[in-house]
Parts: structure tokens; C-alpha cells; sequence
């Protein structure tokens, strides 16, 4: 069995990992760590729970000295909340794998300029293994530090890669539109989550300043081997799940849609969780599941294409990634735990 640490266990992403993993037939839960809810059973903070897991959730300073209990420890924290916690658990030779953001920048002045944070740990900035199964299994597989990928760049990144590495595109002409549900916002007290703030409505946030632009381009600008930078928006919809990414870029000569879907076909046929399809993506039907649906088009007036992508975030934009990157670093199937059939309604 693999015995594994969560700390943030309590927020949606936490949740949703904690759920998964009590299902994972080769997986013991060793401990929950909670800020908010330090000694309460975690089938007290979601009822959902009751019968399944009633673990008392623990606080930080306790989490810090079971780290030697453990094998694999996830982190969902906020951002540079994570950066102990790896340096420890690197020190010690325990596998991490975080959630957050501390570990998924290569360039240590990134997170001065769009997180406002000193990174303490630069060094383990090249230890880090960005968790996109997609792009990075073999180098997943033989890590000890995994960053698991920002929901907003999973969609995005899945989205665009074939056409950036495959130097299709105007790289100078990505534009990425996405739309995201409230709990991409995290389970905190915040005016602009609130229902009444948010149902009814639509807002772009984070425009030319959102925190996963650097992300995206770090991760199109390796695939595409040149310096690409982008104009990324994101915006809030209504609804509780789910990542609609619509990605635009001008092709560098007259492509047909049948030759473009058979390149995605052809580049993702060894990717269990990406399905190509001709319909267009829906978020709902990827709810509750691992998958990333692609498909697009083709504006012959223009020639452009338009990508679109779909993820429910908290599962293949955090806990079900982070699942899948766990499998893959105890050679175990990748899609064990996460063979999971979306949820329509």
C-alpha cells in the first residue's frame, strides 16, 4: 500500500483528492491536514463523508512530523504555503506532489512578478517535474517532486500543444478565452464567490495579469521550442465545475479541419484521458471525470483556427492530474482510481 499525507484536505481540491484516493485500491490515507478545521472528524466538514471517513483532521505542525510516515504527500495550498513542506519532504526522500503553484515556474524571478512571492527553494525549481502526463510521463514516472499543472493551463496547454509543436501557428497570435465555475476560486470567505455576486452573471478577472499566463507560455514555449507569449483571459460563469477553454491563433498556410483532427487523433492516441472529438467540448460532459475533450475549427475567412477544450477543473485540472501523476510515479496503471464515466445532469 501506498500511504499518503494531504495537507489542504479540506478545500474542493482537497476534497475531491480525498475522495478519489479513498477509492484507490492501492492507497492508505495516513492523515488529513486541515487550517480551518484542526481536530474535527472530516465527516463532520462534508457530511457526504459520513461512513466512509471520519479521520480527525490534523493541524500543520503535526502533518510537518508524519511526514516520515508517509510515502507520497499531496499539497492543496495557497500560493508559496507549499515551499517547507517540499523542501522537507525532498530532504527525507518522501514523493510530493503539489497542487498549488510553488514548484510549476522553472524561472525563480516569475514568481516575484506574478505572484508577488520570494521563492525560497529556486533549487528545487529544477528538481520539479511539471505533472502533464500528456507531454511528461517518463520524466513523471522517475520523479520525487511533481508540480501538478494550474486547471486554467491543462485545458489550454492540451488545447494548443499539437499546433505549437507541430509549428502550424502564428505563435505571436494565441489568444485564449476561458471560462471557469466559482469553485476554480477555492472554499474561501470572498465577496466575489458569493451567490448572489456571481449567479446571473458573467467577468472576465485577472485580465493581462492572471497568474497561470507565465504557466501556459512556459509550458507552449518548451513544446514549441522559441519564446512564446500570449494574451490569456479568464472568466467566472455561474456553475459550480468545469473549464471552457476557446483558444485562437492564425495558421501559417491553408490547412483542412479533417487534417488538423487527425494530427490531434494521431498525437494524443497514446493519452488515455484526452478524447478528440467532432462535436464540440461541453463541460458537462466531462463533469466528474479525468477526461479533456478537444476538438475545432476552421475560419477559412481569416484562417484561423479556434481550439476548444473542456475539464472539470478539480478533477483532471487538479485532484484526478494529480492521481494520475501519483500512478505514474509507483508504476502503477495510470488510470487506476480515475476510470470514472462523467456525470451528465
Amino acid at each position: 500500500m501506498i500511504n499518503v499525507g494531504i495537507i489542504g484536505a479540506t478545500g474542493y481540491s482537497g476534497t475531491e483528492l480525498t475522495r478519489l484516493l479513498y477509492s484507490h485500491p492501492d492507497v492508505n490515507i495516513d492523515f488529513l491536514c486541515s487550517n480551518s478545521y484542526v481536530g474535527e472528524p472530516f465527516c463532520d466538514v462534508y457530511s457526504g463523508f459520513k461512513n466512509f471517513i471520519d479521520k480527525k483532521c490534523i493541524n500543520i505542525h503535526e502533518a510537518f512530523e508524519r511526514l516520515n510516515d508517509i510515502d507520497v504527500l499531496f499539497t492543496a495550498l495557497p500560493s508559496g504555503k507549499a515551499l517547507e513542506f517540499g523542501k522537507k519532504a525532498m530532504d527525507i526522500g518522501v514523493k510530493l506532489i503539489d497542487i498549488g503553484s510553488d514548484f510549476r515556474l522553472k524561472d525563480k524571478s516569475l514568481y516575484k512578478e506574478w505572484y508577488k512571492l520570494e521563492h525560497t527553494y529556486p533549487d528545487l525549481l529544477s528538481k520539479a517535474v511539471y505533472g502533464l502526463p500528456e507531454i511528461n510521463k517518463e520524466e513523471i514516472k522517475k520523479a520525487n517532486l511533481v508540480a501538478n499543472p494550474g486547471c486554467y493551463p491543462t485545458a489550454s496547454s492540451l488545447a494548443l500543444i499539437p499546433l505549437v509543436k507541430n509549428h502550424i501557428i502564428d505563435t505571436s497570435s494565441i489568444i485564449i478565452d476561458a471560462k471557469s465555475g466559482v469553485s476554480g476560486a477555492g472554499r474561501k470567505a470572498a465577496t466575489g464567490n458569493l451567490f448572489v455576486e456571481c449567479n446571473e452573471s458573467i467577468k472576465a478577472y485577472g485580465v493581462t495579469t492572471h497568474r497561470h499566463t507565465p504557466e501556459i507560455e512556459q509550458t507552449l514555449s518548451t513544446m514549441a521550442k522559441e519564446d512564446i507569449k500570449l494574451t490569456f483571459t479568464p472568466h467566472l460563469v455561474p456553475m459550480n465545475r468545469g473549464i471552457l477553454a476557446v483558444c485562437y491563433a492564425t495558421l501559417n498556410k491553408k490547412y483542412k479541419l479533417e487534417d488538423l483532427l487527425n494530427l490531434y487523433r494521431d498525437f494524443y492516441k497514446d493519452s488515455c484521458f484526452v478524447r478528440v472529438t467532432e462535436e464540440l467540448p461541453e463541460t458537462r460532459f466531462v463533469k466528474d471525470s479525468n477526461f479533456c475533450d478537444i476538438s475545432l475549427r476552421i475560419d477559412h475567412r481569416t484562417n484561423k483556427v479556434i481550439v476548444i477544450s473542456a475539464i472539470d477543473n478539480l478533477i483532471k485540472g487538479a485532484a484526478g492530474q494529480a492521481i494520475q501523476n501519483m500512478n505514474l510515479m509507483f508504476g502503477i496503471e495510470e488510470t487506476k482510481a480515475l476510470e470514472l464515466i462523467p456525470i451528465f445532469a
